[in-house]
């Protein structure tokens, strides 16, 4: 019996190279985005996938997920200081379908913004609970990110496959565990529940601390 093999076209020269950059590209853009709120004394923090890349990292760096992704947390109120921040960075603000956004440079598209989220609100309307504060922010690598805790809330709130997928990237590296279901709500505690149904068997059945503080 023969076995057929699905025949892939082949990688360019390049792609690599372009992995890296658009890597590089994402990161330059957090930090540059954070460099100007620091300078304008602007409460933020860093959110979404590139704060789950900074505390996977912290365990195991080969266990990082890349994203395109740059989400941002701040007050409403600093809007304004953050729109004047920014421009003087280089970023154009935009408001898309419901979301704030920041474009880097004249060229660049909604495709890789920098996302602005507001503290202490909802997203959406059916949201189990509000966004977190940015007051539970850390100082991170060259930016503030969101505490580990607070990040996994927000999570488990917007709850889409892909922050299913990051708290399995945190289950796994051990930054999490079922301990953590007493400190959240019972509607948030459910679903954190539903995660380690489906992902906490591969880790088995110890239950270690939180492998990283935040303090």
């Amino acid at each position: 019996m023969t076995t057929a093999y699905l025949s892939l076209p082949p990688l360019r020269d390049d792609t690599m190279d372009r992995v890296v950059q658009s890597i590089e590209q994402v990161q330059n853009r957090v930090r540059r985005s954070s460099a100007a709120l620091e300078r304008s004394q602007i409460a933020y923090a860093v959110i979404g996938g590139n704060a789950v890349a900074y505390w996977v990292a912290e365990v195991d760096e080969t266990a990082v997920r890349f994203t395109g992704d740059v989400d941002v947390l701040i007050r409403r109120g600093d809007l304004p200081e953050v729109t004047l921040a920014m421009h003087a960075t280089g970023f154009r603000y935009r408001h898309v379908r419901g979301i704030d956004m920041f474009l880097d440079g004249p060229k660049n598209s909604v495709a890789d913004p920098v996302n602005l989220f507001f503290a202490d609100e909802t997203v959406r309307p059916t949201d189990l609970a509000p966004t977190t504060s940015v007051e539970e922010s850390i100082p991170g690598d060259g930016y503030r990110v969101l505490g580990l805790e607070a990040l996994v809330r927000m999570k488990l709130t917007s709850f889409r496959l892909k922050d299913q997928t990051h708290l399995d990237d945190m289950l796994q590296v051990r930054l999490i565990d079922a301990s953590l279901k007493d400190r959240l709500s019972p509607e948030l505690a459910e679903r954190f529940q539903q995660v380690l149904d489906q992902f906490e068997p591969i880790l088995g059945n110890d239950t270690e601390a939180m492998g990283a503080s935040e303090s």
